[in-house]
């Protein structure tokens, strides 16, 4: 189905991002099968036309909805989830969303993928990236247990085709399996089906090929007031997580079962947020020594909320309120905690009283466990001796504010990282679900740090050589898409 202009749903269809991205494509095609897709990008190629694609409609950055993008391929028609006997694993659409996915493998078989916890996401950009969640510190990225793709690709004659790669060694096409492990979406063509099957298991029985998820969970919500919170205190709060994370890393340790974001806000906003997710019989026993450890020489959270739920309640119950917002956001990974000197930083940028915004935001997550369980290579994902995730924030509703929040967040990623250039150190690196364009703009990243090496490390020659393979006329491009010529990385 083509969308133009002036069809009365095209406002929806290039409205389906975030709010500071609008596209106006010369048309929308809504596909519903890889035939489909293969029609569509065909006839977009031999037009000259940009093409973008979209899944779920949460990119971060302005991957899809950009001016110069021409065509827009929308998956949303793409979104059954079942088994596939031929393959022995479990296959979702590209446009499915992770609720649909959750909902579908448990109801039908008792397993699920560890993806994220944002119901509305969708499998298109969040696995391609890695695809983490609460149950990954306990079973991997949801990318570790990708068994296949299936990607639309273009070759040098111009012309769209099917390829179907897997993780099997004698597979000629694995590297393009594995580049979908942790790239990104948007390299390397259209994903129009995933496969799942977790490594090493060769059982037929469908219920044995994915992790089980727990009958219930124990989801939770505590605050910290700033009230009494200086910076000493602050410093000392920020250290206890850090240290608390560095404590509980191993994958076979009890808290893998534990996952848990601060969410270090801006003063205006009156608290400080600890969100999460656990199981087992000792959940609570999990929680209770991660809240005396973060409230040592601070003070204890000003409230505590423990709500038991089922898993798939809690699937449901999931945030997912991003699109409420103009929102720019920038991320990175910790190997070790703050140092004293950062944390300083980050308590001068959430009280500085010569920026208005309120929600602005520092979340660090809890990382490690299973995540870091494979080698770097093993995966496209490199990032695999972190302790923690961090998101750095700033949401906001009136367009004419876009300047004074964008450099606000810029100042604070750059002085936190001030001893490395303005960028985190490429040992810990970035998040590239969490895109931030900036990284490849020489006017906001001056420190000499490449933006593929603190998102790909040295992953990034490989997925150059999958880019030149499948992609080499560069259709499938974006600000942070792999190059394939070496001279324009």
């Amino acid at each position: 189905m083509t969308v133009a202009p002036s069809d009365p749903r095209y406002q929806d269809l290039v409205h389906r991002g975030h709010p500071r991205f609008v596209a106006s494509p010369d048309y929308v095609r809504i596909v519903g099968s890889t035939e489909q897709v293969i029609d569509a990008v065909n006839e977009a190629v031999q037009a000259g036309k940009r093409i973008a694609v979209r899944g779920g409609g949460h990119c971060l950055d302005d991957f899809v909805d950009t001016p110069d993008i021409q065509v827009i391929i929308d998956l949303s028609g793409m979104s059954s989830v079942d088994f596939d006997p031929e393959h022995n694993a479990f296959v979702a659409e590209g446009g499915a969303l992770l609720e649909e996915v959750y909902r579908r493998l448990f109801l039908g078989w008792n397993v699920t993928i560890p993806g994220g916890w944002c119901p509305k996401v969708g499998v298109g950009g969040h696995i391609p990236g890695g695809g983490y969640g609460t149950l990954s510190r306990l079973h991997g990225l949801a990318a570790d247990h990708l068994y296949a793709v299936e990607v639309v690709v273009v070759g040098l004659n111009g012309r769209a085709r099917a390829v179907v790669a897997t993780r099997d060694p004698a597979d000629p096409n694995r590297d393009l399996w594995w580049a979908h492990t942790g790239a990104g979406g948007g390299n390397f063509g259209i994903v129009t089906r995933y496969w799942f099957r977790s490594p090493g298991v060769t059982a037929s029985d469908p219920s044995r090929l994915l992790p089980t998820p727990p009958a219930s969970v124990l989801d939770f919500s505590c605050e910290w007031s700033w009230d009494g919170m200086d910076e000493q205190r602050f410093i000392t709060f920020v250290r206890n997580h850090g240290e608390w994370c560095e404590r509980n890393n191993a994958a076979d340790a009890p808290a893998s079962r534990y996952y848990a974001e601060l969410i270090l806000v801006r003063k205006p906003f009156g608290k400080h947020v600890l969100i999460g997710q656990t199981s087992g019989p000792d959940a609570e026993r999990l929680l209770d020594e991660h809240l005396a450890a973060l409230g040592a020489q601070v003070a204890p959270p000003s409230s505590v909320t423990k709500t038991p739920r089922p898993w798939l309640a809690s699937v449901y119950a999931g945030p997912d309120n991003t699109k409420n917002y103009r929102l720019k956001i920038k991320s990175g990974f910790l190997t070790r905690p703050f140092t004293d000197e950062q944390s300083a930083t980050i308590f001068h940028q959430l009280v500085r009283d010569d920026y208005p915004g309120i929600g602005g935001s520092l979340g660090i997550a809890t990382f490690g466990g299973a995540i870091n369980t494979p080698a770097p290579g093993a995966t496209a994902t490199v990032h695999r001796g972190a302790i923690a995730r961090l998101l750095y924030s700033a949401p906001w509703l009136d367009p004419a504010e876009d300047a004074l929040h964008l450099a606000w967040i810029r100042d604070f990623y750059r002085e936190v990282y001030a001893a490395t250039g303005g960028v985190p150190d490429p040992a810990d690196g970035a998040y590239i679900n969490y895109p931030d364009s900036d990284l490849a703009d020489p006017n906001e990243n001056a420190s000499g740090v490449p933006w593929h090496r603190l998102y790909f490390g040295d992953n990034y020659a490989r997925l150059q050589r999958v880019k030149h393979r499948f992609d080499p006329l560069n259709i499938f491009r974006h600000a942070l898409s792999v190059r394939a010529d070496a001279a324009h990385g």
